[in-house]
Formats: C-alpha cells, sequence, structure tokens
C-alpha cells in the first residue's frame, strides 16, 4: 500500500472520532505550549541578563591595576607604563589594551562648584562603552583641544558656595547649568587653588599663586536622568593624548596628582596610568589571560567568574522550567496512547480483515503511528501559535510594568520551534508505537469474530 494512501487513511480514521481527535490534539497543545513558554522564559531571563551584564561591563574586558601595598623601592615598585602595555599586548589572546589616567579637578560656574572625576582614555575604548549619548558627541579624533564628555549624574557634583544652596543631595534639585552651552571655568590643580584662596604661603614664604582657568570644550552628555545608573554615570571622559600635554604643561616641573615621585620629590618623565582595560578575543580565554597577568604580580580582575555562576543559576531555573513544561507533554503522551488503544480496541475486524486480505504487518504498523503522528503535528502547530500568543501576552506586561526593567521576559528562536514541533511529532509517535505493535500481534480469525 502506498505511503499516500496509508496518509489519507489515517486522517480519515481521526475525522471519524473528531471529538475524541480534538480532545487528544487538546492534551499535547497544552503540553507544547507549556515546555515552549516555559524554555522560553528561561532563555529570554538568559538572554535579558546577559545584554544587562553586557550594558554594565565587557564580557571579554579584564582591569589591571597596580599592586596593593607594594614593597621595596621606588625603582621596585610595579607600574602601569607603556613597556608593560608593550608586554601584555605580547600575551597570547590579548587583541588590546587600553589605558585609563583619572585626574580629580574641580569646575566653577557662577556660585556653583563641582568636583570632577576625568577619566582620560582612548577614543577606541569610549567606542566599546557603547554610551548612550543624549547630547553632542564623544569626543572627536584630531579634535586639536581637549574635549569633555560628561556623564548623565555629573551635575549631581555641583553645590553651591553661596547661601547655603547646597546640592542636588540637599535640594533634591540640580543645578541651572547646561554642560552643553555654558562657559564653565576648569582647574586643574586642586590644590594650588584651596591654598591660595587660604591666603598662606609656600615652603618658601611666598603667597601661593592663584592656578590657570581653562575654559574647555564639552563634546557632549550622557543620555538618562538621576534615576538612570550606568557605569559611566559618574564620570568625565576626554582623550588620553589630549589630556597627558595639558597635565604636563599645567604641572610643568610638579608631579601630577595621582603620579608618583622618584626618592627626591621630583617627578617621572613617563605618565603612570590609573588601570588597564585589557581586551581578550574571546570569553573563554579570559581566566588564563587574567592568571598570566596576576603571575606578574599586577592585580587583576575581571567578571567571567561572576558571569559563568550567573549562567549556571540561569541554566538551572531553565532546567526547571523545562522540566515542568514536559511533564505537560508526557500527560499528553498517555493520552495519545489511550486514544491509539481505544482506536484498536474498535477497529479489531477491521485489522483482522486487512490481514486476510494480505495487508503488510509493516503498513497496519505505519497506519497506527501516521494517526499518532498526525496528532502530535497538529497539536505541535496549535501548541505554537499559543505559545507565541502567550509569550507575546507576557512581554507586553513585562514591558507595562514599572517595577521591571526588562522589555522581554519571553524569547523563541527559530531552534525552540522547529525542535518543539520535531518534538511533538516523536512523542506523539513514540506513543503510538505500542498500540501499533498490539495491532500487529492480533490474530486475523479472532479479529473478524470480535464484535
Amino acid at each position: 500500500m502506498r505511503f499516500i494512501d496509508l496518509l489519507r487513511m489515517s486522517v480519515s480514521n481521526l475525522f471519524k472520532r473528531k471529538v475524541r481527535t480534538v480532545l487528544t490534539v487538546l492534551g499535547v497543545v497544552i503540553g507544547v505550549a507549556s515546555i515552549v513558554v516555559m524554555v522560553s522564559l528561561g532563555l529570554g531571563l538568559n538572554k535579558a541578563t546577559m545584554e544587562q551584564i553586557s550594558d554594565y561591563a565587557s564580557l571579554t574586558a579584564i582591569t589591571v591595576s597596580e599592586p596593593w601595598n607594594q614593597e621595596g623601592g621606588e625603582q621596585d615598585k610595579k607600574r602601569l607604563d607603556d613597556e608593560f602595555i608593550n608586554d601584555i599586548m605580547q600575551m597570547p589572546y590579548v587583541v588590546g589594551v587600553d589605558p585609563y589616567l583619572s585626574v580629580d579637578i574641580l569646575a566653577r560656574y557662577g556660585t556653583y562648584e563641582g568636583y570632577i572625576r576625568l577619566q582620560g582614555t582612548t577614543l577606541s575604548a569610549l567606542d566599546d562603552m557603547n554610551i548612550d549619548v543624549g547630547e553632542g558627541t564623544l569626543p572627536q579624533e584630531d579634535a586639536g583641544e581637549l574635549q569633555l564628555f560628561f556623564g548623565n549624574m555629573v551635575l549631581a557634583d555641583f553645590y553651591s558656595v553661596t547661601g547655603g544652596g547646597g546640592g542636588y543631595w540637599e535640594t533634591n534639585e540640580l543645578p541651572d547649568i547646561d554642560l552643553m552651552n555654558d562657559s564653565i571655568l576648569y582647574i586643574l590643580d586642586r590644590d594650588a587653588y584651596y591654598n591660595s584662596q587660604g591666603g598662606g604661603t609656600d615652603e618658601n614664604g611666598k603667597p601661593y599663586k592663584k592656578p590657570k582657568k581653562h575654559l574647555l570644550t564639552t563634546a557632549g552628555v550622557a543620555a538618562g536622568g538621576m534615576d538612570e545608573y550606568h557605569p559611566y554615570s559618574w564620570n568625565t571622559y576626554c582623550d588620553i593624548n589630549e589630556l597627558i600635554p595639558v597635565l604636563k604643561k599645567e604641572f610643568k616641573g610638579r608631579a601630577i596628582p595621582g603620579q608618583p615621585t622618584t626618592s627626591k620629590g621630583k617627578p617621572y618623565k613617563e605618565i603612570f596610568y590609573s588601570q588597564l582595560i585589557v581586551n581578550v578575543d574571546e570569553m573563554e580565554h579570559v581566566a588564563e589571560v587574567t592568571q598570566m597577568i596576576t603571575d606578574l604580580g599586577y592585580e587583576a580582575y575581571n567578571d567571567a567568574e561572576w558571569i559563568e555562576s550567573q549562567q549556571q543559576q540561569l541554566g538551572m531555573i531553565q532546567a526547571v522550567l523545562g522540566g515542568i513544561g514536559a511533564v505537560s507533554l508526557f500527560v499528553a503522551a498517555i493520552g495519545i496512547t489511550n486514544t491509539m488503544m481505544m482506536s484498536i480496541y474498535e477497529r479489531t475486524k477491521e485489522i483482522g480483515v486487512m490481514k486476510v486480505l494480505g495487508c503488510d504487518m509493516g503498513n497496519i504498523c505505519t497506519l497506527f503511528l501516521l494517526e499518532a503522528g498526525f496528532i502530535g503535528f497538529l497539536g505541535g502547530i496549535v501548541g505554537l501559535i499559543l505559545s507565541f500568543t502567550l509569550s507575546g501576552t507576557i512581554n507586553y506586561l513585562v514591558r507595562q510594568s514599572q517595577d521591571m526593567e526588562m522589555e522581554s521576559i519571553s524569547y523563541i528562536p527559530l531552534w525552540l520551534v522547529l525542535l518543539s514541533m520535531a518534538f511533538a511529532v516523536l512523542v506523539g509517535m513514540v506513543a503510538g508505537f505500542f498500540p501499533a505493535r498490539r495491532a500487529m500481534k492480533l490474530s486475523p480469525l479472532a479479529a473478524i469474530r470480535n464484535e
């Protein structure tokens, strides 16, 4: 008997018993929808979590700093300089190193003063931070001047120095300062500024000189308000290649704040960086590179171990959710088995006639397997439609909730769609296997005599 004939017969037999078929298909629908939605919740939670992690930290970045509590002479201390950067670049799996130079400066505008943490780094590092720019742009290459980019919370560091006005943390109001357009003065030498304000004298008995006030260009400001924290929110960034010459000119013959000095108190010619960000080619190599840097005596930190632990926890949650859905599908498989067994009991005479007429045993088995597989297929289709509907509803409710930071928590990839369909058909055919075997073993004469 041709396969198409067997398929036509199996579909026809199912539609002869519409109510039973519908109820059995409904069980598969519930099972498929349950397992798909449950797995999608696990996948969506994992996807949303990893996206949030990647927003706050690079998955392939290592933060390197000088070792704590260094002993010995100044010449023996480990520093973050260009020579060390070259050494790191020779390590396997390292694709780049971004130096950071942190300097605390003072900003003045009208009656307001602000403490600014100025972070100089490479322009490529700024691009890699994926900063959401609200106004302006990031510092531009070959600008020919020191350009500043402000985090979205920097304004909270400004406070009024007169009238007891205070700052944001006292008044809960941001100062009336337009970082993009107002002419803000910046003082790089804060110690000299405060010493000159006090009217004191230096070690030579001379009055402290007032430091130079710089009028710097604002390239841009990050998007967001005081309730939208990001790793860059509190910092002000600039091109390190523009910052270093300005600092050297400002502190000519003196040590730049935060820079070490020789045993005689003299500044070094080279610049020592505050920290380095080492970029690795793949997340799997982060731990190895971190260990190599640590073996050199430096402090090295990465988020890989924490991320791995998060993934393990999410994997357990996903497995639990998938198990809950699998239970529903198992119940549906029992329903298919019951339906096929009832069908065999009702069609015993028909099976006997087919055998007497010489119908191949394999055809009889295939006939019942096709019926069971068709139930699984139909239930899988409807179950997927229901799954997408439920998934969309869940994501809509999540987006409407003000307490949820995630835009979606249910994610159904293409592979889950294909796998669920194949699994539904497979479950149906497996559930129909034993009833099919029983149909094959029926005695033809006994089946014919059965009424």
